[in-house]
């Protein structure tokens, strides 16, 4: 049976794996070697031209940036928010509480396609059009539920007595919040910061309805590479991907299972 499961799990990963080889090597790849049939799967031509020279095209680098930014601060304000939110949840029981969390969730079934016209009509008479924060706004509103609803799960694993020998210890209810209850809740943390995350790094209609002049990177590379050579179109997926591949690295570390058994 154990050798089943880890037969399945690298099943799973070549299956995940493949795509991502696949756009690497495209784009570390020269030109000439992507028009060759049949096209070798190993790395033989690499070449870093394509790849430099889209990092060079106008807007990618200020995209980029602006990516990063409000994928960043999307984590941040949705952390501020949702944790307090999440742990309300948890601790307090309230009229109505279940039907708020399935709010919570079908407010994520509402397609952002049909929010965007007031959304662009908002974001002009606020002046918050073709600004970072507005779309660092939205994407927050998207990841609240997700980000409230994950963190709520991981309170209630977290021992309410050890909350409450704390405070009878002298620590007040925040600072017993801070060091006892996060450092334990930190899987629901680093689960909901990787999602929110990759969210914002990949929302890309709201981004381009929002935007004109500082576009995220995945709206630049919707609007400039439709129509380029397939070289091109490669790189982009890798520098759309790279990111938050490192974002997800370096949040792992503190991811948890439910059990409390690092992943290593």
């Amino acid at each position: 049976m154990k050798l089943k499961v880890q037969l399945a799990c690298v099943a799973i990963t070549l299956f995940m794996g493949a795509p991502l080889y696949l756009i690497t090597l495209a784009a570390l790849s020269s030109r000439r070697s992507l028009n060759e049939f049949p096209l070798s799967l190993l790395p033989t031509s690499l070449s870093g031209e394509t790849m430099s020279t889209f990092l060079q095209s106008t807007g990618i680098l200020g995209g980029l940036l602006n990516s990063l930014t409000i994928g960043l601060s999307t984590v941040a304000l949705s952390l501020l928010i949702g944790l307090p939110a999440g742990y309300a949840m948890a601790r307090y029981a309230f009229r109505g509480r279940d039907p708020y969390q399935l709010a919570l969730l079908l407010t994520r079934a509402l397609p952002i396609v049909v929010l965007s016209v007031p959304l662009a009509r908002i974001f002009l008479d606020t002046g918050l059009y073709d600004t970072t924060y507005g779309v660092t706004l939205l994407h927050t509103a998207l990841a609240l539920p997700t980000t409230i609803l994950i963190t709520s799960a991981i309170f209630l694993g977290v021992s309410r007595e050890q909350e409450e020998a704390a405070m009878i210890f002298g620590a007040s209810p925040l600072a017993a919040f801070v060091r006892v209850v996060v450092p334990q809740a930190l899987p629901g943390i680093a689960a909901s910061a990787m999602f929110t995350f990759v969210l914002s790094w990949n929302e890309v209609l709201g981004a381009s309805i929002l935007t004109l002049n500082r576009r995220t990177l995945p709206a630049q590379v919707l609007a400039t590479l439709a129509d380029s050579p397939l070289a091109f179109r490669f790189a982009g997926g890798l520098a759309l991907v790279v990111p938050a591949l490192i974002f997800i690295a370096v949040a792992r570390r503190y991811l948890l299972n439910m059990w409390g058994t690092t992943l290593r």
